[in-house]
Formats: structure tokens, sequence, C-alpha cells
């Protein structure tokens, strides 16, 4: 079961970021194809699951193709090719670059790509990249062609397989100088801030990732005992404080409500490098529905992926972290975030990646 939404009058082409019935446009007129069919659950309200091919191949380093092709990169700097039909692990701390079973002819829409919620609450890096590309996670209008991922766990080892869907793209038509499109009746940009006082004493805040823990399958849902994996952190001092330390993956709360209305969709950008060593948020996309009139009230908690930089960071209660950016879409989505399309964190609170069991 979808929600229905009456959809606004909108010209053919307006400008915007395109809902779920344009994407769905786009697979059936071939703009977006593979060799596999595309079921209609990987379209969301404002974006397109994106699914690993049968391939990976293990890498020295990152890297972005530039003037050559993604697969001429590989070639270069590729260790070793793992099959992925069947599963196999990836190593934290390795680099992989999987093609995807998606690709795609741009004509003149533009793309952005984001980790999926679950992907980044597991310290998964994964980022986009196409064939002469200048930067990640970004497909040019005029592109056509093939879809890859870069890929590095970094706090536990995954086990991956073929159709697992780590990350997300968006399509955009049209758009200014910044690359979003501009609305006068946009929401204002909300500041985010961290939550290290909660509800009472003893209050939890958030969790910290264990070290060698055991490996995660990314395939398995509801299915880890969180206790393996996480340290909890508990509201137990004054000082509304906590220490970053720079090997730890921690995840956190926002101390705002987010709502992302019908008309629009969010992301949550990154911090400015000016105000502390810290990186937060690896899955920036909200979609259109989060938190949306939620249970009478308007407003759903924002999960934070939190990770310090080379040394220890002192993150205060009420630190601005990032920033909430809306953009229009082109039209209203027939289908929003929430329960009723299977989102996995429509009444989230403080949570982990579904593949943990709830406490």
């Amino acid at each position: 079961m979808t929600t229905t939404i009456r959809t606004a009058k909108r010209t053919p082409d307006a400008a915007g970021i395109l809902p779920s019935q344009e994407i769905a446009k786009l697979i059936r007129t071939g703009a977006i194809a593979s060799p596999v069919p595309i079921p209609s659950g990987q379209i969301q309200p404002a974006s397109l699951d994106l699914r690993l091919g049968p391939v990976a191949h293990r890498v020295r380093a990152s890297f972005l193709p530039g003037k050559s092709s993604v697969m001429q990169k590989v070639k270069d700097l590729g260790m070793h090719e793992i099959s992925l039909v069947d599963g196999a692990v990836l190593e934290r701390g390795c680099v992989y670059i999987v093609p995807l079973l998606e690709r795609v002819k741009m004509g003149n829409l533009s793309g952005a790509a984001n980790p999926k919620s679950s992907t980044g609450r597991l310290d998964v890096f994964t980022r986009l990249i196409t064939d002469n590309a200048v930067e990640f996670d970004r497909v040019p209008a005029g592109y056509e062609g093939p879809l890859f991922a870069e890929i590095s766990p970094r706090t536990f080892s995954v086990l991956a397989h073929q159709g697992d869907r780590l990350s997300q793209l968006r399509f955009r038509r049209g758009a200014g100088e910044s690359g979003r499109v501009a609305a006068a009746d946009a929401p204002k940009d909300l500041a985010i801030s961290v939550d290290l006082k909660g509800s009472g004493a003893n209050a939890l805040l958030g969790y910290r990732a264990k070290h060698h823990a055991d490996l995660i399958d990314l395939s398995r849902i509801a299915h880890y005992d969180p206790k393996e994996y996480w340290e909890p952190i508990y509201a137990v001092n004054r000082s509304r404080s906590l220490i970053l330390n720079p090997d730890d993956f921690y995840i956190l709360a926002s101390g705002e409500l987010v709502s992302v209305p019908p008309t629009q969709a969010a992301e949550l950008v990154a911090y400015d490098p000016l105000v502390g060593e810290f990186r937060v948020h690896y899955a920036g996309f909200f979609d259109p529905g989060f938190g949306y009139r939620e249970r009478g009230k308007n407003g759903t908690t924002a999960v934070l992926e939190v990770r310090s930089h080379d040394v220890p960071f002192v993150l205060e209660h009420g630190q601005v972290v990032g920033r909430l950016v809306y953009e229009p879409l082109s039209a209203v989505p027939d289908r929003l975030y929430g329960e009723a399309i299977g989102s996995s964190y429509a009444r989230q609170g403080l949570a982990l990646s579904k593949h943990f069991k709830k406490a």
C-alpha cells in the first residue's frame, strides 16, 4: 500500500527534484536501464535506490577517473576481483569499486547521490562515480553510461550481495549556480545541533561502535543483537559534552525535530570545517514526508552518524553540526516517506540501522 497524494498542477518540465512518478517514467522510457528488472519498491519518494552488480573490484586506493573511464582506473589500480553473486565479504579498511546494475541517460537532468540511511549507520563509506568524473556523488547533465559505487567499510566488515542497495540517486531538472533549485515558498534552512542532554538523568544519548565486532550480512534485517556491536552512551554527567575519539564511530541524535513537507526534499549538508574536526551524517537525504505531521506532531529526530578526524574533539550539547537544506520537487510525489511504503525509520527516534534488533 502506498500513500496517494493529489499531484499539484505543474508543467511537464517544471524545475526541481524529480518525484517518484517521474522516476518511474524514466525507467519506462529507458533513461534508467538495467539488465535486471527494476522493481517498484526501488523507487523512493524522491530518489532511486541503486543496486550492486555481480562483481566487486578491490583497488589500492580511492580515485576519480578524470579523463578516463572507471574501469580503466580499476585496471590500473585493481588488486583482485570478487564475485557478489552468492555474497562476499567486503573487509573493513579496504576500498572496492562495484559496477552498479543501473545505467542512465541523463539528457537535461543532473543527479546527486548519497548513501542510504542504513549504509551510513553502519559506517560503510560509499560514493557514486561515473566515467570521466571530476567529483564524487554527481552525475552531470548529458551523461550517458554506467554507474559505479566506491565502497569502504570503516567500522564493520560486511557481507554484500548482488542487488544490495547501499546508495540512492536523486534527479534534478534545472538548477542555479549552487546546483539547487530555488523556491520562494521553500522552508528556511534548519541548523541541526547535537543532543547531549537527553530526556533526563541517565537518558540514552547515543551509541559508540565496538572495535573488532563480527561482520554484518547486509541482507539480514532485525537480526543482530545491538549489545554485540555497540556501547550505549548515557547522560551521566552534567557537562553535557562528549569527547570524540578519532578511531571511534558514534550514532547520536539531533536536538531538533525534522519535518519535510510533501512539496520538498531535503539534505543535511556537511558541517563547516571551521567549527570542528569531525564529520556528521554520511547519509544526508531526507525524503518528502519525513517527520511530516507524525503522530500529531510535526517533526522526527534526525539520527547523526559522527566520526572525528585525526584528533580527539569535544562535542558540546547544542553544538551546530550541520544544516538541513530544502529544495522543491518538480511535482508532489505519488508516495511519501513513511510506514505505508515500508520506510525503515518512519518513527525512528534514536535508532540503529535496520540490521539490528530493536531494544
